[in-house]
């Protein structure tokens, strides 16, 4: 998870970026009488606000692409936590990254986001790949599935704070 996160905290949307201000479609109810889920929590993202996060999203893939640790770590918050990871934790393992792969490229594609208690909870599908320093070797990085992040603002910008906010 922390690869993951690293890679889509990061990317909050990492290049090519797509999003739907509603929330994802609900699935299928289930057969035999059972209850449906409940309606997911806090309200669909207004469009501005889905444009804000898609713009912060592309600025930071295009960091990420550049291998500017500093330049990424500008889209996440000093605050930020999830489980063990901090911000510190996310420079270690982004210069680790960058160490290793001579050329890094993600897509991200923004599933949906909503609005609960003035943050943004923004689930995003995406890939990273890279190509090995010195053998030159192209694979894939990182890969995830509708994974969902925290943003809120802070200094006038979208920020990652991660889910485990006191």
């Amino acid at each position: 998870m922390a690869a993951r996160f690293v890679v889509s905290t990061v990317l909050v949307g990492l290049v090519s970026v797509s999003a739907a201000a509603g929330p994802a479609p609900a699935p299928p109810a289930p057969s035999g009488g059972a209850q449906p889920a409940a309606a997911a929590p806090g309200t669909p993202a207004p469009p501005e606000v889905v444009a804000e996060l898609q713009q912060a999203l592309a600025h930071a893939v295009d960091r990420f692409e550049r291998m500017d640790a500093e330049g990424v770590l500008a889209s996440v918050s000093d605050r930020y936590r999830t489980g063990p990871l901090t911000k510190p934790a996310l420079r270690q393992q982004l210069l680790a990254l960058f160490a290793t792969y001579d050329a890094l490229h993600a897509r991200v594609r923004i599933d949906g986001v909503r609005m609960i208690d003035g943050r943004a909870w923004v689930t995003s599908t995406g890939e990273v790949t890279g190509r090995l320093r010195w053998l030159g070797t192209p694979m894939t990085v990182l890969a995830w599935t509708r994974e969902p992040e925290v943003a809120w603002r802070e200094a006038g910008r979208w920020r990652l704070i991660g889910d485990q906010q006191p």
